[in-house]
């Protein structure tokens, strides 16, 4: 799919009047600096009392309706009761204001019409402003009034003041963007919240031996091995070597786990009695609570566990008294390990499980989420296209989720969050989402909330201290391409308490040192991140409200590792480009031994001879010419944090069955004729690869002929040449060799000859083993 010529996928630099600014003027506090000033209008309901009685039992239903315009707001009622406590909150956004006058109304809940109780009535332009960090407005009681403006019965307290989405009462309040969202569940979906990542261990469970086991069958030797189940993981050892009843195993089995630590590790030892029936010889469960948590590489100590065997008796599990069986095994919970649950490539978090392993903070990141721009519209609501756009960011453990602006393809957001930082060498996710549960969760019809877009920011690319303000594009992979969803608004600070602390963090690992003390196998690695981010993702979906699988695991990027053909040749183009910078200098060189600028070519004659001359000269004048090349190239130092690139990701111009073969299940669910066309594609892929492979094998095989005598007469021309060779060098001063050698690459074309060198001529005809391949 080809992009339309007017559309712009590229960053763009804002200028925004952030904190207020010059617009207002207003004395603020730095919680608020990097988003927009928005208006807004609080009321606080806090409770009524001396209510008059509506009902024939003497009693009422109060509730309150607070009324801007055409905008209203009701608490809940309370039954029966005179003297009832709301204590909620209501923000009109002084950009829809279009009434003069405040209403708050108490009303008497009935069957067939509400009874009015009484009233106050605001001047919109009486009413008090509030600045944080000045204290909360203290709730005064006002005296109801009928219509008419005459005093009745019943008294109400109230605060009202107008505010900025910094009051602290912003997040809990009813906000009047939200007016058409109803019921508990839908407004507790639109709010803002702070999440934190549950705290993830790798579990360590060194299988050592089994004692005294007792075998189902009793003739034969038994085919012995573990089986452990943490949760939904499931592990098992190989079968035991030692076909014994005293079974010997020495192996790991890895496990991620998460506080509060809820189900117990359960092992089995297990006798493969037929090709598909094992029978299980004993049992044992062990509360995660109990186990020793390690932080080092030094070894703890094993301990015996008793092997319990399970008979079903009416049902019930019960335990066999007389059981000797038992498991030597060496368990721990690894501190010392960084538990991935991200991608390597853009982690945002590189710190050990273990809290008192955690070095210092380096600094502060502080994201402003100002506005979205031209969101295309995500689904269909009473017969017109909306969208109800709501953002998520992820530094570190904590993840952060604004409140969702309802039937707008304009958001404004303006909400600012902070994290410490303690590696600048991580990337902070931001991800903009749909909401498709506005009417709470179960009466959304297992809906899915549709993803928008997402910016990813690495740390190391900001200038400390700077404000960074940008129009990031949202861009999407469809099945049929890329489309840009919209543009989201970001302002950005990374601002450093300790430059010495973060340039010295440039010097240390990456990981924890237990990355590389006891290194975990790349099968490891990726099992363990599997079920690292299903545990997260579980999680954060029990949260209230829950920030759902699908943005979770959007956000965590999983399924990255799947197969794309299109990311197979984004990666080859990427070496490809790598690659370039040494092909240009070799396509230079092959300029200068050519002479096709005789006049750089007799100077690099000169500096070759000074650097052969005065050889003590090479080493500083390639550190020299690296730092004039990097000084020169700080003229033109990127003042823009990197984005999504189209080009480079191949996205703007893949072919349709290509992205369709990349949203494809797995294992597929396309028709055959599609798949055998697929995999035919594929061969011939892999038949290129492995016709290089076989090329490069064929090379370092004839280096190894050298010596060999696979072809006598060529190991002897060498053999003899380095003898000679060994002789001239001994008795020749090295500096002649060197002018001698430099001057012959570099000798004039007239001297050259077309045909192959003698070297390469005698390399290409060693002999390889691939006249040993069927």
């Amino acid at each position: 799919m080809h992009r339309p010529p007017n559309e712009d996928f590229s960053l763009k630099e804002t200028k925004p009047h952030l904190g207020g600014g010059k617009v207002t003027g207003d004395r603020l506090t730095n919680i608020y600096d990097l988003v927009e000033q928005m208006q807004y209008l609080y009321v606080r309901v806090v409770k009524a009392r001396d209510l008059p009685a509506k009902d024939v039992t003497g009693s009422c239903d109060p509730y309150v309706e607070v009324k801007l315009g055409n905008y209203k707001g009701t608490t809940r009622h309370f039954e029966k009761k005179s003297n009832p406590e709301w204590n909620q909150v209501f923000a009109f956004s002084k950009d829809r204001i279009q009434a003069s006058a405040l209403e708050v109304t108490v009303k008497d809940k009935d069957f067939v019409k509400d009874d009015f109780m009484g009233r106050v009535l605001f001047d919109l332009n009486e009413i008090p402003k509030r600045v944080p960090p000045d204290s909360p407005l203290a709730p005064q009681w006002y005296r109801l009034e009928d219509r008419k403006g005459d005093k009745v019965k019943g008294e109400l307290m109230l605060a009202v003041w107008m505010g900025t989405q910094g009051d602290e009462a912003f997040p809990e309040a009813w906000h009047s963007d939200a007016a058409t969202v109803s019921g508990a569940d839908g407004l507790a979906n639109i709010r803002s919240k702070v999440y934190l990542s549950p705290k993830l261990w790798y579990l360590r469970v060194n299988v050592i031996e089994a004692q005294d086991l007792l075998p189902i069958e009793k003739n034969g030797f038994p085919e012995v091995f573990v089986r452990a189940i943490l949760g939904n993981q499931s592990l098992r050892t190989r079968v035991s070597m030692s076909k014994t009843l005293n079974p010997l195993w020495n192996e790991d089995l890895m496990f991620v786990a998460a506080e509060p630590f809820e189900e117990p590790l359960i092992l089995s030892v297990e006798d493969r009695v037929a090709p598909n029936k094992d029978e299980v010889l004993g049992r044992c469960a062990i509360p995660l609570q109990h186990v020793e948590k390690r932080l080092d590489h030094k070894p703890l100590n094993s301990r015996w566990f008793n092997l319990e065997k399970h008979i079903v008796v009416e049902g019930e599990k019960k335990k066999e008294v007389k059981f000797a069986s038992r498991i030597h095994m060496r368990i721990c919970l690894e501190g010392g390990y960084h538990v991935l649950d991200e991608s390597t490539h853009y982690s945002s978090d590189l710190r050990p499980t273990a809290k008192p392993l955690w070095k210092s903070s380096i600094g502060v990141l502080e994201l402003g989420i100002l506005n979205a721009q031209g969101l295309s519209p995500m689904k269909t609501k009473d017969g017109r296209a909306t969208t109800d756009a709501y953002c998520v960011a992820k530094y570190g453990q904590k993840w952060v989720r604004t409140r969702t602006i309802i039937d707008s393809s304009a958001p404004r957001w303006n909400e600012q969050y902070t994290w410490g930082v303690f590696d600048p060498c991580t990337v902070i996710t931001i991800g903009v989402f749909d909401n498709c549960h506005l009417q709470g969760g179960d009466k959304s019809g297992g809906a899915k909330d549709s993803r928008i877009g997402k910016v990813r920011i690495r740390l190391s690319t900001l200038e400390t201290d700077r404000v960074y303000t940008h129009s990031y594009p949202l861009l999407v992979l469809h099945p049929t391409g890329v489309k840009k969803m919209g543009e989201i608004h970001l302002a950005v600070r990374f601002s450093c308490s300790s430059l010495l602390n973060m340039m010295h963090m440039y010097s240390q690992p990456l990981l924890p040192k237990m990355h590389y003390i006891h290194p975990l196998t790349v099968h490891q690695l990726e099992s363990l991140r599997h079920q690292a981010t299903q545990i997260v993702s579980m999680r954060l979906s029990r949260a209230e409200p829950p920030l759902r699988k699908e943005v979770v695991e959007y956000m965590l990027d999983v399924g990255s590792h799947m197969w794309s053909m299109r990311r197979s040749k984004a990666n080859f183009f990427r070496i490809m480009g790598v690659l370039s910078g040494l092909i240009a200098v070799g396509r230079w060189f092959e300029q200068i031994c050519t002479w096709k600028n005789p006049i750089t070519t007799v100077l690099i004659h000169i500096l070759f001879l000074i650097l052969v001359l005065y050889p003590e000269l090479i080493l500083p004048t390639i550190f020299l010419y690296l730092f004039v090349i990097g000084g020169w190239y700080y003229r033109w130092r990127p003042r823009n944090p990197p984005h999504m690139d189209t080009r480079l990701s191949c996205a703007d111009n893949a072919h349709p069955d290509e992205l369709d073969e990349e949203f494809d299940t797995f294992p597929t669910t396309r028709p055959a004729d599609i798949v055998r066309m697929r995999y035919d594609r594929l061969r011939s892929i892999a038949g290129r690869i492995q016709t290089v492979v076989g090329d490069l094998a064929t090379q370092g095989e004839r280096l190894q002929s050298l010596l060999s005598w696979r072809d006598p007469r060529a190991t002897a021309l060498f053999v003899i040449f380095c003898l000679v060779a060994a002789i001239v060098l001994y008795v020749t001063p090295f500096q002649v060799v060197a002018l001698l050698t430099g001057f012959y690459v570099l000798r004039h074309p007239r001297f050259r000859h077309r045909l192959p060198s003698v070297p390469l001529n005698f390399f290409r005809r060693l002999p390889a083993r691939t006249d040993c391949m069927l």
